[in-house]
């Protein structure tokens, strides 16, 4: 399970460039003001919200890429921030910069990391081969990851991020740039690794497109300006917003500040 509570950042913009003469004040930029949610194992969470959101910062704290102002994240109840290691060897991340070794085939690049995460070769080489299987990429493994295409970095990158087998994985925007068969391969792959047979894991992957959320997540977090706005079934949002249209129903969640700014102008 992982548990995001009240979770806060905020960075300072650096200077504009040729104002050294003029004294111009720091822009403080919030990036996440209060973001908060649970997601439990055997389940698929999405972070759901526009560009600027605050979904990719919210991930990369988790990743302990980054500390957080204020607020707690806990993995499987070890405290992200306190225990690091330990938090980040139950998670697999794939974020949207997959940085293959390009000169690597794509079983040299899953054993490797197999290796980082303290696996001996032996039992890197056999989870690559179980991945290969799971993910219909057998006939990639040997071959060198330079020149894959979208959807065969997609593949082998997330095997990486699987290789040591957590109960816990997270992925940002995961589908960006992948043709429709690439997305379809992904979706069916996260469905499998939720259910008992697949590990029952606890996932949660951050978009900002509709039909993929409809499609594959358990419970939807609506993020917007750097906060958690609204969570639930697309179900419940729906009943909660009296929508019939996801989108509409998002719309209504995410940008209801601006929508009553419009409102009293």
């Amino acid at each position: 399970m992982i548990e995001v509570v009240a979770l806060a950042k905020q960075f300072v913009a650096p200077q504009p460039r040729g104002l050294s003469f003029k004294q111009v004040p720091p822009r403080v930029v919030k990036a996440v003001r209060q973001v908060s949610f649970v997601a439990p194992d055997g389940h698929i969470t999405g972070l759901l919200g526009p560009n600027g959101a605050g979904k990719t910062t919210t991930l990369r704290m988790l990743a302990a890429l980054i500390a957080p102002d204020a607020g707690r994240m806990a993995v499987d109840g070890i405290d992200v921030a306190s225990r690091p290691r330990e938090a980040l060897a139950r998670m697999g991340m794939l974020s949207d910069a997959r940085g293959l070794y390009p000169r690597l085939t794509a079983r040299e690049n899953i054993v490797y990391y197999g290796l980082l995460q303290g696996m001996d070769r032996e039992a890197a080489s056999a989870r690559a081969e179980t991945l290969a299987r799971m993910l219909e990429m057998r006939p990639l493994l040997d071959r060198r990851t330079d020149g894959f295409s979208q959807g065969e970095r997609m593949k082998t990158a997330l095997a990486r991020s699987l290789v040591h087998d957590p109960p816990n994985i997270v992925l940002d925007e995961p589908t960006n740039g992948l043709d429709v068969l690439a997305t379809r391969a992904l979706r069916e792959a996260l469905r499998f690794l939720r259910t008992p047979e697949g590990g029952g894991k606890c996932i949660v992957f951050s978009t900002h497109i509709m039909q993929e959320v409809q499609r594959l997540c358990d419970s939807v977090v609506v993020v917007s300006h750097g906060r958690s706005v609204a969570s639930g079934t697309v179900d419940e949002l729906l009943a909660q917003t009296a929508e019939r249209d996801f989108e509409e129903a998002f719309v209504k969640l995410a940008f209801a500040e601006e929508r009553a700014q419009g409102a009293t102008s």
